[in-house]
């Protein structure tokens, strides 16, 4: 049975640049379903994702809520909203979503509620995250039709929290790979306006400045690198990836790397930043899909990374995994890949 005029809502925390942000966009641009039409309400602000979908045609509402502390008026307008759009389907998009999203379309008569988890480490760092989480893991019994992780190990992580498994289903990322190319002139202009040369071998990193993402550890194994490889350079690309992020700045002069580090910060061309350089290194301490690992071997890059998340049942047996929070490990994992020739490194990306 084909249905159609299915109407879905999705409710997000922000809509900032980052792993979820992304792959709502890439839902939402791909061929819709006959009859089917779809809204975005974002918890904060319409950010430049926000802006992004817009341009789809697909409308985008912000509640303007200020870091993430919901007021009571700010729900009752969501209720309002929900209530009035009368979606047939309510899809919310991490914690602070599910837990808002979900009790507002409940509120609003919606029951065709689904949750999406998007990472599989407990966020350590954020109280309100904790708290969201454990209330999430305590409505899941009840509140969502089915709980949409993006990995496998994020099912497993959150059952061990206490979310009910049998409305669990894995559904993991996915991504257009033609869209994952770049030409050999825009290559070699990128790498020249960043000072590289035909000499120097890159190492690079995509991914947003947050303790998860494991820079610090980068930079730790980087000045072992450094040490035996005169010639690697490395490439951050992410938001707050830049010369104003000071805590970023003060690593790097601690260890005499400023040099070393090419900071390009949060970009909107990510497959031209991934052809500058020759080998991809993923440091996380905690990932539940990890996209810029698998956007890296769409670009044929030999990845080095830490065994977190799905990171391991994404690469196969192509890539070099290492522990996390092992800068040791790591600078090992890199300069195995350095110790390559260039065509090696080609025949294995």
């Amino acid at each position: 049975m084909i249905v159609s005029n299915i109407k879905v809502t999705h409710v997000i925390t922000g809509l900032d640049s980052g792993g979820a942000e992304t792959m709502l966009y890439r839902l939402l641009s791909a061929a819709p379903s006959a009859g089917s039409t779809a809204e975005v309400i974002s918890l904060t602000d319409i950010g430049p994702v926000g802006r992004r979908i817009e341009l789809l045609g697909i409308p985008v509402r912000a509640l303007g809520m200020k870091r993430r502390v919901p007021s009571p008026s700010a729900f009752l307008r969501l209720v309002s909203w929900l209530r009035r759009s009368r979606p047939d389907v309510v899809q919310t998009w991490m914690y602070h979503a599910d837990l808002l999203g979900g009790l507002a379309a409940f509120g609003a008569g919606r029951r065709n509620i689904v949750w999406n988890i998007r990472t599989a480490g407990v966020p350590r760092q954020n109280g309100l995250t904790i708290a969201a989480m454990r209330s999430c893991a305590v409505l899941s019994r009840w509140l969502p039709k089915r709980i949409v992780c993006v990995a496998e190990a994020a099912k497993q992580a959150h059952i061990g929290y206490g979310y009910d498994a049998t409305r669990m289903v894995v559904i993991p990322n996915g991504l257009d790979p033609h869209e994952f190319t770049a030409t050999a002139a825009d290559t070699a202009a990128l790498r020249s306006s960043c000072g590289i040369t035909a000499d120097d071998t890159v190492i690079g990193c995509v991914g947003r400045f947050h303790p998860d993402k494991g820079h610090d550890n980068l930079v730790k194994a980087a000045a072992l690198v450094v040490a035996s490889h005169p010639r690697a350079k490395f490439l951050l690309v992410g938001r707050n990836c830049d010369s104003g992020n000071a805590t970023l700045g003060t690593w790097l002069d601690e260890r005499g790397l400023g040099g070393r580090f090419v900071l390009l910060g949060e970009r909107d061309d990510i497959p031209l930043c991934l052809s500058a350089m020759d080998v991809f290194c993923m440091p996380s301490s905690n990932e539940g899909f990890p996209n810029a690992l698998a956007e890296a071997m769409a670009m044929g890059l030999p990845c080095v990374a830490t065994n977190v998340g799905d990171a391991a049942i994404v690469t196969g047996d192509a890539a070099v995994m290492v522990a996390p929070r092992d800068e040791r490990a790591l600078a090992r994992g890199l300069m195995d890949v350095l110790d390559l020739s260039p065509e090696e490194r080609r025949q294995w990306g």
